[in-house]
């Protein structure tokens, strides 16, 4: 005996996935939005995500990339091991810093550097820099 194909009518070797698609569902009579209501509150989370997460990561990286293209000759700046030293010479992607109290000169990464010191000569203080 052979069953109609019907949506509601699984036969043994149809396929059942796409079928329960098809199946005769009411639509939500509570729900004046329907499908957008549900939806709602995960495009919310989303939102907040994006404004309290993602907005601040790209300014900092903004800023920090910023800040990399305008180091000069004579900068004082902190590296991401907390060494502090002045910009004795710039290559490509290298800095040659010199430290004190001996003047040795070491070469770091261009991408290490954490901050840079303002003129007043006051280190910043933790992450918020």
């Amino acid at each position: 005996m052979r069953l109609a194909r019907t949506p509601g009518n699984f036969a043994f070797g149809q396929n059942v996935f796409p079928n329960l698609f098809l199946l005769d569902t009411p639509a939500p009579s509570g729900s004046p939005l329907g499908m957008l209501g549900g939806m709602l509150p995960i495009l919310l989370i989303f939102a907040i995500f994006y404004f309290l997460l993602f907005m601040p990561m790209q300014r900092q990286r903004k800023q920090q990339q910023k800040m990399m293209a305008s180091l000069q000759n004579g900068d004082v700046v902190v590296t991401s091991g907390g060494i502090v030293g002045a910009i004795v010479a710039i290559e490509n992607d290298t800095l040659v810093l010199r430290v004190k109290p001996d003047n040795v000169k070491i070469q770091v990464t261009r991408s290490s550097v954490a901050s840079l010191v303002p003129a007043d000569g006051k280190i910043p203080e933790g992450k918020n820099r």
